[in-house]
């Protein structure tokens, strides 16, 4: 069943290839900027009413937050920050900024800065800081984060880490190009979580019967997913166009189908969960076997279906905290405006979360029936030898090596071992 799959997977990977992400005019609109690295050189403070536009002092309401900010912006004390350019064809430049005293973002000598270039601005507005350079700090935990998974995982925590670099060059040589291409988002989502499912599941498990179940288990579960997921996003209206991000797409690439990129974002986020899930079935059911070799096929399904009842329970929780914890500034924002659950839930925003939840689950709860029954099924297979069989191999070959040392009976000791070594226990 795997062989052609894989080659199904294969063709797809060949056929939707992109060659790399089609090229477009830079907008200059959020991150669809030029930028540049920078430093800041230099930070003096200004009398806020000196440098900004407006010199008057505000009379409103200074109890909301407007009023508040206009009062600090017209009687605090701001930063001048003189900032370099590092990089690009205006290496060596230098520009100032005024930061404002209520601003979240505050700059301080010799901090590294990603600046936004507007060739088209004024000169003397052509650069502005854009946001905080953190690659030292996003690097050094990820370092940090493979050393743990090495030093704990050891082999298979190398493994792990293999599998997931090769599953982030899927997803940012395959997926993203192809899906701006133009192809279908579904069936790229298809390919590139097959591909990567194939990939990670047989690099951090080795080429084994127990990881084929496993693949089975998530392939079944990541087409139910697919089903559901086609036909809730459709009945439900859902564009997947909810954001300024999302329009940006839109806006440079009409021809992606949103509500395809969508469904694309719904089997890829399930497919990590639903390999744990998998994995950890078919890993228990295996166990189960070797604890008791006798044990039916029947009584390993019960027996890792209990088991899968828990898993169910925690991960469930977990998708839903996970997605819940990613929307949470739109949750307080429902919250302050005193919305009624129907009002929050009704919204596209939050739609969008419950229907990626509700099916995610859905995908999950099947995958631990589904790969317990397989993994049954196979490891029932297995049958081990009787154990006065067992026994007899043993004293037959012990009688052989006597017999070899003498001189003799070796041959008749090896034959009665190796008759005894391919009995099967009848059930």
């Amino acid at each position: 069943m795997l062989i052609p799959f894989a080659a199904a997977v294969v063709v797809g990977l060949a056929v939707l290839w992109p060659g790399g992400a089609p090229s477009h005019e830079r907008t200059g609109v959020g991150f669809d900027r030029q930028t540049q690295q920078a430093t800041v050189t230099r930070i003096d403070a200004v009398d806020c009413k000196s440098v900004n536009a407006s010199g008057d002092t505000p009379s409103g309401d200074t109890s909301t937050a407007e009023g508040s900010s206009a009062q600090q912006q017209a009687s605090g004390t701001c930063k001048k920050a003189t900032i370099r350019v590092d990089t690009g064809d205006d290496k060596g430049r230098t520009f100032t900024e005024i930061v404002q005293p209520d601003s979240s973002r505050q700059l301080h000598q010799d901090q590294k800065v990603i600046v936004a270039y507007a060739p088209d601005a004024p000169e003397e507005l052509q650069y502005s800081v854009a946001d905080v350079d953190r690659k030292f700090p996003l690097a050094l935990l990820a370092g940090v984060f493979a050393l743990a998974v090495v030093v704990v995982g050891r082999m298979r925590g190398v493994m792990a880490l293999i599998a997931l670099a090769v599953s982030f060059l899927v997803l940012t040589l395959f997926i993203l190009p192809a899906i701006l291409q133009g192809s279908n988002p579904l069936v790229v989502a298809v390919v590139g979580a097959s591909a990567i499912m194939l990939i990670a599941l047989y690099t951090c498990h080795g080429l084994t019967a127990r990881t084929s179940v496993a693949v089975l288990g998530t392939l079944i579960s990541l087409l139910l997913i697919g089903l559901l997921g086609s036909l809730f996003i459709g009945w439900a209206a859902l564009t997947g166009n909810t954001d300024d991000n999302t329009g940006l797409i839109h806006g440079l690439y009409p021809a992606i189908d949103m509500s395809g990129l969508l469904l694309a974002g719904v089997i890829i986020g399930s497919l990590g969960v639903l390999d744990d899930v998998t994995v950890t079935q078919t890993s228990a059911v295996w166990e189960l076997h070797q604890a008791d070799p006798t044990m039916s096929r029947r009584g390993l399904y019960r027996a890792g279906i209990r088991i899968g009842r828990d898993h169910i329970a925690s991960v469930v929780n977990t998708l839903v905290l996970a997605y819940a914890g990613a929307a949470l500034p739109l949750l307080l924002l429902f919250s302050i405006a005193q919305s009624s659950v129907g009002t929050v839930a009704n919204s596209e925003l939050v739609a969008e979360e419950i229907v990626r939840t509700l099916i995610g689950s859905i995908g999950l709860v099947a995958s631990v029936p589904v790969t317990t029954a397989l993994a049954a099924l196979v490891v029932s297979a297995d049958r081990p030898s009787a154990p006065g069989a067992a026994g007899a191999a043993g004293a037959a070959g012990a009688a052989g090596a006597a017999g070899a040392a003498t001189g003799g009976g070796g041959a008749v000791g090896g034959a009665a071992a190796r008759g005894g070594r391919g009995r099967r226990r009848k059930r």
